[in-house]
């Protein structure tokens, strides 16, 4: 079956950096579109960054361009967030997810998601 593991959670103080991990199992990765969303206590989940089958496209959302970077390794069948300028407003449990159709920024565009990884940004 279909499995997305994150990983590269954790606690950093505000300014720090951390990388995330999702390996991709049980599907043809380079097939998704794969994105990364998170979720805050009592907010709903929300989109942070995608990109293509191929990784020539990456999209953003506004609170985290310029600071977090999407990246994946087909070979690999991983997907990266790279998480720099941390602030206590990206704390958030992160969930890496694969998209088989359009709309990178819709939940519902997304067939298989992991589990989560925690992420706290202490000021």
């Amino acid at each position: 079956q279909v499995q997305l593991v994150e990983s590269g959670g954790g606690l950093v103080q505000a300014g720090g950096s951390l990388r995330l991990s999702c390996a991709a199992s049980g599907l043809t990765f380079r097939n998704y579109y794969m994105g990364w969303f998170r979720q805050a206590p009592g907010k709903e989940r929300e989109f942070v960054a995608a990109i293509s089958w191929g990784g020539r496209s990456t999209y953003y959302a506004d609170p985290v361009k310029g600071r977090f970077t999407i990246s994946r390794d087909n070979a690999k069948n991983t997907v990266y967030l790279q998480m720099n300028s941390l602030k206590p407003e990206d704390t958030a449990v992160y969930y890496c997810g694969a998209a088989g159709s359009s709309g990178y920024d819709r939940l519902t565009s997304y067939n298989f998601w992991g589990q989560g990884t925690q992420v706290t940004v202490s000021s």
